[in-house]
């Protein structure tokens, strides 16, 4: 079975993404709430499962099962919105009304990842 074009979009994103949390791990130490225990390891654990689902995704036999750790992985992360919303140190000088586009952008890149569901 071939996977469409549109997957791999997908798994770029986030293999690209997943990269980037090694890269600049500042950026995504500054956003993860204080509550959550270790953000080193948190950073680079989401990281790394942003690099495996998105090779993931470009497997056949995978991508399924990739899809739904995406979904996983989005809910996972939504309390970073949540905190970059409402912390002003967190939104790093974004404005409030981009912050508050990124949820429903949330819910559209669930929406995309349960279509390979």
């Amino acid at each position: 079975m071939n996977l469409p074009w549109h997957i791999y979009v997908m798994a770029f994103v986030y293999f690209i993404a997943g990269l980037n949390h090694f890269r600049n791990p500042r950026i995504y130490l500054k956003i993860i709430p204080p509550y959550f225990p270790n953000p080193k390891l948190l950073n680079y654990l989401s990281g790394l499962a942003e690099i495996i689902l998105g090779i993931a995704m470009c497997i056949t036999v995978l991508s399924n099962y990739a899809a739904w750790g995406v979904i996983a992985l989005l809910i996972a992360v939504f309390p970073t919105h949540l905190y970059m919303y409402f912390d002003e140190k967190a939104r790093m000088g974004l404005p409030k009304w981009i912050l508050l586009l990124r949820m429903p952008l949330q819910l559209a890149l669930i929406f995309w990842a349960y279509q390979y569901t």
